[in-house]
């Protein structure tokens, strides 16, 4: 692995255009002040292995709902219906998406670990920050795997299209004249800057937004509603699964909206059957030994180093990785221990010389179009950094 040290970004800059929360707790930087140096081949393998996971669970979707499986995935019951709805209807439209990844800058094969297709985070760190990186230290800002800003921007054109010619969105869109509402949580700056940058990308792509905070927002048969207007269109930064389990009078109310085609919701419902690490059991059963996958259990697995992880758990939390004999290499406790178990095979991550693993993100909206890493521990917390890249 070949790291290059950069001359870091300011504070005071990093304030000025919103991203405020990039010093951790410990006072240390969230992002890093060098970034990974990467081949063409390296940023095409990653592109070519994102493009062809998002067709396998395109695939795998249809089997899982064919079968329902719901129940397997850890998914909430009173989301199946919405699931269902907005699956079988093209108007929703899986805005964008991030593949994990082990592999791909050390000569080991690129694998699966999971595919934060809800609610990915990130999303400011790899479109602007390693990009505004490279334009401080004077280096060439396009030499990176990343077209997540334009990409994002021509996705949102095709929630209008739903097409790939974005070039018809401003004649539907003319006729249509729908808007769309954003809502994060109060008092989290990162969900609510990230949120406010989806919609400035929205408004430059031409649509007419607004943004309000979730517990301001009114719902009823009628629609959705805030500031005294009604939204065709919502996105939300606020993950299915918390929906499901702490407003589930939202859930049932915003199944009626999707039957009743008042409302379109991003992202989709259908994406907390990708969000579910459950779902890499399905994949795997779908496509034994495939290349780009671990094996993945509802049991343990024999004889293999592995990881147990929660179908719903973020940030690392409750994890742990199971060396070959049953004993416990690391683990770490959280709030998700209620959700159902996976088991999926070990693999190593990149390291550098100081022993920090390293794993790849790589964004999808329409198709892969960004790549960032994140560097830490084994088990990858809230306390990683985000690493950017710059192809050679």
């Amino acid at each position: 692995m070949n790291l290059r040290k950069l001359k870091p970004l300011t504070n005071e800059y990093l304030d000025s255009i919103g991203f405020v929360w990039h010093t951790d707790e410990d006072q240390t930087s969230y992002i890093a002040n060098e970034v990974i140096e990467i081949t063409e081949e390296e940023a095409n393998a990653y592109y070519e292995a994102a493009n062809e996971l998002y067709d396998m669970f395109c695939e795998a979707g249809d089997y899982v709902i064919e079968n329902n499986l719901f129940h397997e995935l850890n998914i909430p019951f009173n989301l199946v219906d919405i699931i269902k709805q907005s699956w079988e209807d093209d108007v929703h439209w899986h805005l964008y998406s991030r593949f994990d990844l082990a592999g791909g800058i050390d000569g080991k094969p690129i694998k699966l670990i999971e595919f934060n297709a809800d609610t990915p985070t990130s999303l400011f760190e790899t479109a602007i920050i390693q990009w505004a990186l490279l334009k401080a230290n004077n280096l060439n800002e396009s030499g990176q795997f990343n077209n997540l800003y334009e990409a994002l921007k021509d996705n949102f054109k095709r929630i209008i299209t739903l097409d790939s010619d974005v070039e018809k969105f401003e004649q539907y869109y003319k006729e249509l004249g729908w808007k769309i509402l954003f809502s994060s949580i109060s008092g989290s700056s990162e969900d609510e800057n990230t949120t406010r940058l989806l919609q400035h990308i929205a408004t430059e792509a031409g649509f007419n937004t607004d943004f309000e905070y979730i517990d301001k927002v009114e719902f009823s048969d009628d629609g959705i509603f805030a500031n005294d207007k009604s939204f065709e269109f919502w996105f939300k930064l606020i993950p299915w699964e918390d929906i499901a389990i702490d407003e589930s009078e939202l859930a049932l109310l915003l199944t009626e909206m999707i039957e009743n085609k008042k409302a379109i919701i991003f992202n989709p419902a259908y994406t907390l059957m990708f969000q579910s690490k459950g779902f890499m059991k399905i994949l795997w059963d779908l496509y034994p030994e495939h290349p780009l996958l671990l094996e993945t259990s509802f049991e343990p697995l024999e004889g293999k180093k592995q990881v147990e992880k929660r179908c719903f758990g973020r940030e690392g939390a409750n994890t742990k990785i199971i060396n070959a004999d049953n004993s416990i290499d690391v683990e770490t406790d959280g709030e998700y221990e209620g959700h159902k178990a996976i088991y999926q095979e070990y693999v190593d991550f990149p390291q550098d010389e100081q022993g920090n693993y390293y794993q790849a993100g790589v964004f999808y909206a329409y198709e892969a179009c960004a790549l960032g890493f994140r560097r830490g521990g084994k088990i990858l917390n809230n306390m990683s950094k985000f690493v950017g890249h710059i192809i050679k």
